[in-house]
């Protein structure tokens, strides 16, 4: 799918991966819906990116998804492309010791709250004769990394519901599409789910994320079932 002139949501869209991608579309031409739980970012994102529409909204409240894709289809009368990327990651414990609220918390995020918001936009695109979704899942659903189980578990489940998703929807002409990041020079570990985190000791390593934003932009294009960030 060519993205000038089309409506993209992006989750997680405050800052890093999100931010980055929401950057690049607005660059090529789409009108992008920013979504994320800080009002104050998305509004100063929002300012500087042309035909953007700022909502804020908890990824982990299953009615406020519904309600952000609602308000987004009033506000742009249709939605093309939906980006799942808001989540949080939980590293540095062992499957032993994870803590299970904390999981719970995790789940709700990773996994429900772009199934809602699938469950919300598919018949919508189906309506419209077709549409992409692209979920931001990690290199770490492919492989086994002692202390990351807990995140790794949420995104080898979005996997499954992707892959499973694109091959249900593909009479509908709506792609379903995986991105896979490795590390990511962002705050993603430092806002990651766990305890006496020094900032000083956390310094962003990794692939830069406007190299992800680009793979994500790859995906819209050709709607490959998986691209991997390398």
């Amino acid at each position: 799918m060519e993205v000038r002139d089309k409506v993209v949501v992006v989750t997680g869209a405050s800052e890093g991966i999100g931010e980055a991608t929401a950057r690049l579309l607005a660059r090529e031409g789409p009108q992008v819906a920013l979504v994320a739980r800080s009002t104050e970012k998305l509004e100063r994102l929002a300012s500087e990116l042309p035909r953007s529409f700022a909502y804020t909204a908890d990824m982990r409240d299953t009615a406020a998804v519904r309600a952000m894709i609602e308000a987004v289809a009033q506000h742009y009368g249709r939605i093309d492309v939906l980006i799942n990327n808001a989540g949080r990651g939980l590293h540095g414990t062992p499957v032993e010791h994870i803590p299970i609220d904390d999981f719970r918390e995790l789940f709700e995020l990773n996994i429900i709250g772009p199934l809602v918001a699938m469950q919300a936009v598919i018949p919508m695109m189906r309506q419209q004769g077709g549409g992409v979704i692209v979920n931001i899942s990690s290199r770490l659903s492919k492989l086994k990394v002692p202390g990351v189980g807990a995140y790794a578990s949420t995104k080898y489940m979005l996997n499954g519901l992707t892959l499973t998703a694109r091959e249900e929807l593909s009479i509908d002409n709506i792609r379903v599409c995986l991105v896979f990041p490795g590390r990511t020079a962002t705050r993603f570990q430092l806002n990651s789910m766990r305890q006496h985190l020094d900032p000083k000791q956390v310094l962003p390593q990794g692939d830069p994320p406007e190299k992800v934003a680009e793979a994500v932009l790859r995906a819209i294009r050709t709607e490959e079932a998986e691209v991997v960030v390398s």
